[in-house]
């Protein structure tokens, strides 16, 4: 059974509040889990400390045993200091799109022109 350490989501419209659960992989978000960990309140500041709340050795267990976190997740667990999460570098991030950079071609071709224009 794959296991995942995931959130479910909880609280009311526009109002998020997430558990965060033990959970098979293949069971829905807000579906049946194994056992719940800790909470997460993204309403909150990020310096506030009820923010998240895990339960850190139940969170050591359910990794050591082999479950899996999410994104999400890793960053708490890397926050507690349990799980080590990569930083992610995406370089191509910035670089405009096709369209972008024909607009770009297109708009100093005639800005070119028109100085061309106006220099005679």
């Amino acid at each position: 059974m794959a296991l995942k350490i995931r959130l479910a989501r909880a609280g009311t419209k526009k109002r998020p509040f997430y558990h965060i659960v033990i959970a098979d992989a293949r069971s829905p978000r807000d579906g049946r889990f194994i056992e719940k960990i800790g909470t997460f309140n993204p309403l909150l500041a990020k310096d506030a400390e009820n923010r998240v709340v895990l339960n850190t050795e139940r969170a050591q267990h359910w990794v050591g045993v082999g479950a899996q976190p999410t994104d999400r997740v890793l960053r708490f667990l890397d926050a507690a200091g349990l799980a080590k999460r990569e930083a992610r570098n995406n370089p191509n991030k910035a670089v405009p799109g096709e369209k972008a950079k024909e607009r770009a071609e297109e708009k100093a071709a005639k800005a070119a022109a028109v100085a061309e224009g106006s220099a005679e």
